[in-house]
């Protein structure tokens, strides 16, 4: 997993509640279980028109945001079913950080185990950011995971609060496997053990 440190670019405002998963990546792209290509379906519904054109006044389709690695959006983002894909999507697509009021209990997990970076804020304090954001490329926002902090295009810094094993985790690129790697010796070693006083166990598993 890639690692997240501090990232500066620009955000992208979508101020919407309730955005749910179907929505950030519709159920006839779930077909794969592949974590890339999905990116060309994020947010579909919104991005494109039935005939499968742009839909210019959608916020990702807009010379300013195509690039935009940070999401500035409403409350309860990531409602809905609990599909993996939907931060797959948002990381394919460049998203590498969401901010809003609050989150989706199952979607803000997966984010943390896909490298992707949830931080919930205060009301007050996402309408500050969505004014920057408004401004697009004009106005640069500064992530800093180590610090904990969001600088604001004027200087003006806002903290945030992360969980220290998530926060270690993605400082690391720490996944699930990754954290399991991390204890290989001691697994040989236990497996090792275990096959010298219980062969058969080993020999069952095989």
């Amino acid at each position: 997993m890639q690692k997240f440190t501090s990232l500066s670019g620009v955000a992208a405002p979508l101020p919407l509640i309730n955005i749910d998963t179907d929505m950030i990546i519709p159920k006839q792209y779930l077909k794969t279980i592949k974590r890339t290509g999905l990116g060309t379906g994020l947010f579909s519904e919104l991005r494109y028109d039935e005939q499968g054109g742009e839909n210019p006044e959608f916020v990702l389709n807009k010379p300013a945001y195509r690039q935009a690695e940070i999401l500035v959006t409403g409350d309860n983002f990531g409602c809905g079913s609990s599909r993996e894909h939907a931060p797959w999507a948002l990381l394919d697509f460049g998203i590498r950080c969401v901010i809003a009021p609050s989150f989706a209990d199952i979607f803000y997990n997966n984010c943390f185990k896909n490298g992707v970076l949830p931080i919930a804020l205060p009301q007050e304090q996402i309408d500050l950011l969505m004014e920057d954001a408004e401004k697009g490329a004009n106005a640069r926002i500064t992530v800093d995971l180590e610090t904990q902090t969001i600088e604001r295009p004027n200087g003006e810094k806002i903290a945030f609060d992360v969980d220290a094993f998530r926060r270690h985790c993605l400082l690391n690129g720490l996944d699930d496997i990754g954290l399991t790697l991390q204890h290989g010796s001691e697994i040989d070693a236990f497996e090792a053990k275990m096959n010298g006083d219980q062969p058969w166990v080993l020999q069952k598993r095989a």
